[in-house]
């Protein structure tokens, strides 16, 4: 049987329409949820990693670790697993993970203008019509980072969907009707070699896992066991990289032949950078000396180390509403919030941090107090790069430890 896959807008009485659907075809809505505690279970990751990756911005740690592509990799599996259960309707962000070759997936988009959205919302939610469309940008703005992350197009692009609902036109049964009527066409229909589509979409994700929990990202594609591999950032050693990368993609079940090819980016500046996963890469580095921790965050990098940097404690605390690095590296002498207040509140709502305090103008009573507020370790200025490269392993390795 067809598959319907809803990616729908907020506040324009998609869920009627997908009940509705589910209703006169027997067929089980699956949403983002499942899909995500499974996708978690196979990687190891915590769901709310796996979520993130989906409804939230790209981290800005996410160069160095590599983690959405990982996530979106065992979603991936996760969602072609799901493609092989029938009668079935998906309602939710991973349906724009589905290939154009599986043909028997119904790609439906609902959605309606900004005035219906908004009655909804007030009908639903009350409030002002500020607040509703507070609340509606919002709620776009995932819905247009994912798409953009994924396909590099708007999400109502009708490139994406084989169906547009505008809800502000058309009431709830005649939508459902569209989409019922739609599903028993036989250009929807299921093939051999659509249903072989969902093993190769299945394939490929198993691939991309595999490569991704070696520190590699790159584009995979599959065809009757046959994985194209394909490197799209510059390399030096290209023949190398190939190698492993075909080494990695061979030992998978399933995998026949292995073929590598660079992609249209491979002769842009930017340059292909495997993960060294027993090295940090989400480290943020607190100092308001900006040269100091700028060169700092360079000669990290160098280390394989992945940093970004903040000059204050204000905005190492805003930075930490949107992103949880794994150590920080905190001065402690700062103009506004001081490096102490900073150390207290960071372990007191994200103790998984290992903070390093790193300072040039601190006392053994400062040491004393900071190692009893929490601080993984208590280093002074100038420090030799070895040892605190040394000391941020340590500390990562004790935050691997507790995943």
């Amino acid at each position: 049987m067809s598959i319907a896959s809803f990616f729908t807008a907020t506040y324009c009485l998609s869920g009627q329409v997908i009940d509705a659907v589910c209703r006169a075809l027997g067929a089980e809505k699956a949403g983002d949820g499942p899909l995500i505690e499974r996708a978690a279970a196979l990687s190891g990751l915590g769901a709310d990693k796996i979520a993130r990756a989906i409804y939230e911005k790209t981290s800005v740690f996410n160069k160095f670790s590599h983690e959405r592509e990982k996530a979106v990799a065992y979603l991936k599996i996760a969602l072609g697993e799901r493609l092989k259960a029938d009668p079935l309707v998906l309602d939710g962000f991973c349906g724009l993970l589905v290939g154009k070759t599986i043909s028997h997936v119904m790609k439906v988009a609902v959605t309606a203008d900004v005035k219906f959205r908004v009655r909804q919302y007030l009908a639903d939610k009350g409030g002002s019509e500020k607040d509703a469309l507070r609340a509606l940008h919002k709620d776009d703005e995932a819905r247009i980072l994912w798409a953009e992350y994924l396909t590099k197009r708007d999400p109502w692009n009708p490139e994406l969907h084989d169906i547009l609902l505008p809800m502000d036109k058309m009431g709830v049964d005649e939508a459902a009707a569209i989409v019922v009527d739609n599903l028993s066409k036989i250009v929807v229909a299921p093939t051999s070699e659509s249903l072989a589509a969902v093993d190769d979409f299945i394939l490929a994700a198993r691939v991309e896992a595999a490569l991704a929990e070696k520190g590699h990202t790159v584009g995979v594609a599959a065809k009757r066991g046959v994985v194209y591999v394909t490197i799209n950032k510059h390399v030096l050693l290209l023949a190398k990289l190939e190698e492993e990368l075909k080494r990695i993609a061979a030992k998978v079940p399933g995998v026949s032949t292995v073929e590598t090819k660079v992609g249209a980016d491979f002769y842009q500046a930017d340059v292909y950078r495997p993960v060294n996963f027993e090295l940090p890469s989400k480290v943020l580095l607190v100092d308001d000396e900006r040269e100091f921790v700028q060169t700092l965050s360079d000669r990290l990098q160098m280390r394989d180390m992945g940093s970004t940097v903040v000059f204050d404690g204000e905005q190492a605390l805003e930075f930490l509403r949107d992103e949880e690095p794994d150590v920080m590296v905190l001065d402690l002498k700062m103009p506004g919030i001081d490096g102490m207040e900073v150390l207290r509140r960071v372990k007191r709502e994200h103790p998984s941090i290992e903070v390093i305090i790193l300072t040039g103008h601190g006392s053994e009573k400062d040491r004393l107090a900071c190692m009893d507020a929490g601080a993984f370790a208590y280093l002074q200025k100038p420090v030799d790069i070895e040892k605190l490269s040394d000391t941020m392993r340590q500390a990562y390795e004790k935050v691997r430890g507790r995943s």
